[in-house]
C-alpha cells in the first residue's frame, strides 16, 4: 500500500496573512481590528518577544482572559521562534505552578490578579512575570518582524491536558499540526470571508484555539467572549451577527433553554460540538431552535487535535454517530487481536496521519503508552495515537462511540483527572482515603463525585473539606457531591473497589 502524501503546510502564524486588508478580523472591547491591523499587531508582538533575546524554543506562557494578548500570542510566540504555553484562565495556583514548572517557562504574561495569586517557588527561577497590559504597551512600539520561515515540523505550542492519572501533561504541537488542523476545519465547515465566529471556548484547549486559526485562515472575523451566563452568548450572537458557534454539550443544553431573538438564531450558519457526545434529545432541540444552521457533531483528542465529524446531512438519521475522519486524518478501528476490526466489531480508535502530535513534553513513559507505531494497514504509517477509546465502524463507514478505557472524567467539556481531585482532598489532612468518580449527569455529561473516609478525630471535616477544595481546585473540578464513609469497600485484590462505588452511585 502506497503512503498517503502529506499536504502542503506552513508555519502557523501564516494564518494571519490570508484575510483582505480592510475586512474585520478581531473584535476586542472597544476596538475592532481588520486583517491589516491583525497582521501588524502580530508582527509587533512577535518583534517585542524577539527583542527579549530568549533562546529559540524557549517556552513562554500566557494566563489571562480573552483579549488582545491571548488572541495574538498563539501566532506571535511561534513567529518569534518561541513555544507558546497557553494556560486555562479557570485554573488556580497549584495547577498553574505545575504547568510553569513542568514546561520550564521563562516568561509568563497574564492579568495582574492572576499573577498576584502565585507564590514564591511557583515559577521557575528564571521565569519573568509581566502584566498583559504592560506587554501590549511594549509591543505597540516594537519593531515588527515578518512571517516565520520555521520548519513546519518545529515545536510551536504545548497544550496541557489532564490524563486519567497524575497531573496535567503537555501535548507538543508543531506548526504543521496546528496549520493542518485549521485547514481541515475551515474546509469541512465551509468557512468563508464573511463568517463571524463567536469564540466562547478557552484558547488553552485545541478546540478553542482552532476557533482563531480556522476563521482567520478563511479570512473571517473572531469575536472573543468570556461569558458569565448563557444569555451573554445569545446577546453577543445577535449583536455581532455571528455565523459560527462552537460549544460543548452542557453549554448547548443551557442555550436551548433560552429564548433566541429571530435575527440571532437565523444568522447562525453552523454549530459545532465536541468535548462530549450530543444526546438525541439535544440534537432535536438544536435542530428545532436553529433550523437554518448546519449541525456538526465532532470527536477529538488533544493528542491528534480532532479525528471525526458527522456530515450535517446525516445528523437527523444518525444522531448518535461520530461520523467519519476529518481531512488529513486516518481513523482505524483495531480489534483486541491486533487486526483491523470488522464492520460492527468493537475496537480501539487509532488516529494516524499528520495531525498526530509530537508526544508529551518531557514524559517519555506516558508518550510511549499513547503514541505508538501506526498499524501495518495504515496509509500514512509513522506514529499514531492509540486513543484508548472503544468504537465500532458500521458497514456505511460511520463510527459510533462505545466507551472509554481509562477513568477520565469528562465534565462540561473539561477533562478531569480523578487523581488530581483525590490528591487535593488527601492533602487537606482531613481524609484518609479518597476516590473521585464521574457519575452521569444530565447537564454536565458527567459530574464529579468524591467519596472520602475522614481521619479519626476530624470533627470539622465535612465543613472544612469543601472550603479547602474550593481554594485548591478550579470550579470545573469541584465535586458536585462529597460522600462521607466510615469505611471504603475493598476489592478481592486488596484495593478500593472503584467499580463497586461507581455502580452504587450511578444506579
Amino acid at each position: 500500500m502506497s503512503a498517503q502524501p502529506i499536504p502542503e503546510v506552513w508555519p502557523i502564524d501564516h494564518v494571519a496573512e490570508r484575510g483582505c486588508d480592510a475586512a474585520p478580523a478581531l473584535v476586542l472591547r472597544g476596538d475592532t481590528l481588520n486583517h491589516k491591523d491583525l497582521r501588524d499587531r502580530v508582527a509587533r508582538l512577535a518583534g517585542w518577544l524577539k527583542s527579549l533575546r530568549l533562546e529559540p524554543g524557549t517556552r513562554v506562557a500566557s494566563w489571562g482572559s480573552k483579549g488582545e494578548l491571548t488572541c495574538l500570542m498563539p501566532l506571535a510566540a511561534p513567529r518569534a521562534g518561541l513555544v507558546h504555553v497557553p494556560i486555562n484562565p479557570l485554573l488556580k495556583r497549584a495547577q498553574v505552578a505545575h504547568i510553569l514548572t513542568d514546561s520550564g517557562a521563562q516568561l509568563l504574561i497574564g492579568t495582574p490578579s492572576r499573577l498576584a495569586s502565585l507564590e514564591p517557588g511557583d515559577c521557575p527561577a528564571a521565569c519573568q512575570m509581566l502584566d498583559e497590559n504592560q506587554a501590549i504597551g511594549l509591543a505597540a512600539s516594537a519593531k515588527p518582524i515578518g512571517p516565520s520561515a520555521a520548519d513546519p515540523g518545529d515545536l510551536a505550542a504545548i497544550l496541557y491536558t489532564s490524563g486519567s492519572t497524575g497531573k496535567p501533561k503537555g501535548v507538543m504541537l508543531s506548526h504543521a499540526n496546528m496549520w493542518l488542523g485549521a485547514e481541515s476545519v475551515a474546509d469541512y465547515l465551509g468557512m468563508a470571508t464573511d463568517d463571524v465566529t463567536l469564540a466562547v471556548l478557552p484558547f488553552a484547549f485545541d478546540y478553542g484555539q482552532n476557533q482563531l486559526f480556522c476563521t482567520w485562515l478563511a479570512g473571517g472575523c473572531v469575536v472573543p467572549l468570556d461569558y458569565l451566563t448563557a444569555r451573554d452568548v445569545v446577546k453577543a450572537a445577535g449583536r455581532h451577527g455571528v455565523t459560527t458557534l462552537a460549544a460543548v454539550p452542557p453549554l448547548w443544553v443551557q442555550l436551548t433553554e433560552l429564548d433566541w431573538p429571530d435575527d440571532a438564531a437565523a444568522g447562525l450558519r453552523r454549530l459545532t460540538n465536541s468535548g462530549g457526545a450530543l444526546t438525541v434529545d439535544l440534537v432535536h432541540k438544536l435542530r428545532g431552535l436553529f433550523p437554518s444552521a448546519q449541525l456538526y457533531p465532532m470527536y477529538g483528542l488533544t493528542e491528534a487535535f480532532r479525528s471525526t465529524y458527522l456530515d450535517p446531512a446525516l445528523v437527523d438519521a444518525h444522531p448518535t454517530s461520530m461520523g467519519k475522519a476529518i481531512p488529513h486524518a486516518e481513523i482505524m478501528v483495531m480489534a483486541d487481536d491486533g487486526k483491523v476490526a470488522q464492520d460492527g466489531e468493537e475496537g480501539e480508535l487509532v488516529h494516524c496521519g499528520p495531525l498526530v502530535a509530537q508526544g508529551y513534553w518531557h514524559d517519555a513513559e506516558r508518550t510511549a503508552e499513547r503514541f505508538k507505531p501506526a498499524p501495518a494497514a495504515s496509509r500514512y504509517g509513522g506514529m499514531a495515537v492509540w486513543s484508548g477509546d472503544r468504537v465500532r465502524r458500521e458497514a456505511d463507514g460511520l463510527l459510533y462511540f462505545v466507551g472509554r478505557r481509562d477513568a477520565m472524567i469528562k465534565s462540561a467539556g473539561n477533562r478531569i483527572s480523578p487523581q488530581e481531585v483525590e490528591e487535593a482532598a488527601l492533602s487537606s489532612g482531613l481524609v484518609a482515603e479518597a476516590v473521585a468518580l464521574g457519575i452521569p449527569d444530565e447537564r454536565l455529561g458527567h459530574a464529579v463525585h468524591l467519596i472520602v473516609r475522614p481521619v479519626a478525630g476530624a470533627s470539622d471535616a465535612e465543613t472544612e473539606l469543601p472550603r479547602i477544595l474550593m481554594q485548591q481546585l478550579p470550579n470545573f473540578m469541584q465535586p458536585k457531591i462529597i460522600h462521607w464513609r466510615k469505611a471504603m469497600p475493598i476489592s478481592p485484590n486488596g484495593k478500593i473497589d472503584r467499580t463497586g462505588l461507581y455502580q452504587e452511585l450511578a444506579a
